[in-house]
């Protein structure tokens, strides 16, 4: 059976149902019930997220879910940008509750009254911590399995400084994680100014990280917020100077969620299936006996093989014996595993291994004595092709373009001039029924802005968004 990747809507539900990732089934819209398969991938993401954040000198922490009204209410350009979008917890029992309160959207009024009791001074500083946990936002468009859903696994990290210039330093610094990140993922991405319409409610600025997926929409996968003194004003977050002053701290917010596993399903997969990257594929080589007449010496050899191969990779021996080989081979493809090892009576004979690459569906032949190095060296070539062949198929999906009747026209990614202002902004996505997905953060060459013909030298992408 294949999933014909042309009908991509299509494509995209069929193999996370059939992949077992999640099950869909829930009786709340909006919310999945994580599958083993598709949580210990989730699992192996989040676990590099807590490497990596420790080691650029965050700490991990966990707030309460539940946040009371009144310090929601605090920031009101944040919770005017939330508000349509909360659960609210009214009683407690049969019991009317005096303050009523936001189940969790993202947690920034969970976390700052707590800031304004651990910041004293400038010793207090610089505050960076991250936690991982589910929050909840009534989305009112669609649901889609990882892109649009009501409980969201999500990553957010916090911190806070003495100035400006720190604050603008750790967003630098969140920049480069990010990269880190999306090479870990083999994941392509656009990384963008939002516009100040587009931006985090509370924030002086945000960054985006944009990819574009097969249909030619683009998924918001990472979020960088500057907020500097915006929300500490808010929730009276200040420290002593060293000259005995006092001031507001500058804090920033790093976010991402599930739709990573998303966009790993939509970037990578193909008509068999899914496609994972090695670095965090749940299985990275799985075990197939060819078993024939010798069935219990095979049986052994790939037992053996898995003890030799644990110490090395995540590795899993298929010793089903109720299914056939092809079957087998159909199960794991569909799964995603980077590499199938096959062996049989002749591979036995000859004192070698079968090694079947999932992504080029390439197969080759390796003797016992080097199949562990080989092994090592497929997987780190599957990482890397993985990630050059998304970038190059991302790039083929934006255009160039010098009107908004080709920006209406072009069903993928459009790249335009944009003069900067909100009268020519909102006009570009009025006409074109498009959206701005942000400003290049890239240097461009002078030019005409699309709608009113002022030079200008930035940049934009818009096309239609999940």
């Amino acid at each position: 059976m294949e999933f014909p990747k042309e009908n991509f809507s299509e494509w995209y539900n069929e193999v996370i149902e059939a992949s077992r990732l999640v099950d869909k089934r829930y009786p709340v819209k909006g919310m999945h019930v994580w599958l083993p398969y598709g949580w210990q991938l989730m699992r192996n993401i989040d676990e590099y997220f807590r490497r990596i954040f420790t080691e650029h000198r965050h700490q991990e922490v966990y707030f309460p879910l539940l946040i009371p009204e009144t310090e929601f209410k605090k920031e009101a350009e944040h919770i005017a940008g939330f508000e349509n979008e909360v659960y609210w917890v009214t009683h407690g029992g049969l019991t009317p509750l005096d303050v009523k309160l936001v189940v969790r959207p993202t947690s920034e009024t969970a976390m700052y009254p707590m800031f304004s009791l651990w910041i004293r001074s400038h010793a207090d500083l610089p505050l960076r911590i991250f936690q991982i946990v589910n929050v909840f936002r009534y989305e009112t468009k669609q649901t889609r399995t990882f892109i649009r859903v009501r409980e969201v696994h999500f990553f957010e990290s916090h911190t806070a400084h003495a100035t400006a210039e720190e604050s603008e330093e750790q967003i630098r610094d969140n920049i480069e994680i990010w990269k880190k990140i999306a090479e870990k993922l083999a994941l392509p991405y656009l990384l963008v100014r939002k516009t100040d319409w587009d931006k985090f409610p509370g924030a002086a600025y945000s960054i985006g990280a944009e990819t574009i997926m097969p249909s030619g929409r683009t998924l918001q996968i990472a979020t960088i917020h500057q907020y500097f003194q915006n929300f500490s004003r808010a929730y009276g977050i200040e420290y002593l100077k060293e000259d005995g002053t006092h001031d507001f701290v500058h804090q920033t917010t790093f976010g991402m969620s599930e739709r990573l596993i998303g966009a790993i399903v939509g970037i990578h997969g193909d008509d068999r299936g899914l496609v994972l990257p090695p670095e965090i594929a749940p299985i990275q080589v799985v075990i197939v006996p060819i078993v024939t007449k010798k069935k219990e010496d095979v049986l052994e050899e790939a037992r053996k093989i898995e003890e030799e191969l644990r110490g090395f990779f995540r590795v899993h021996l298929d010793d089903r014996d109720n299914y056939t080989p092809g079957y087998k081979f159909y199960d794991w493809e569909l799964k995603g595993v980077p590499l199938r090892l096959e062996i049989g009576p002749r591979d036995m004979e000859r004192g070698q291994v079968v090694l079947v690459r999932r992504d080029t569906r390439e197969k080759l032949s390796v003797m016992r004595e080097e199949y562990i190095d080989k092994i090592s060296e497929l997987l780190q070539s599957i990482q890397r092709d993985m990630r050059d062949r998304a970038e190059k198929e991302m790039m083929g999906r934006i255009k160039r373009v010098d009107t908004l009747e080709e920006i209406k026209e072009n069903e993928e990614v459009s790249m335009v001039y944009w003069c900067g202002s909100e009268e020519c902004g909102h006009r570009m996505e009025d006409d074109t029924e498009k959206k701005i997905i942000g400003i290049s953060l890239e240097n461009h060459e002078p030019g005409k802005c699309i709608v009113c013909g002022r030079e200008t030298d930035k940049m934009v992408y818009i096309a239609k968004p999940y």
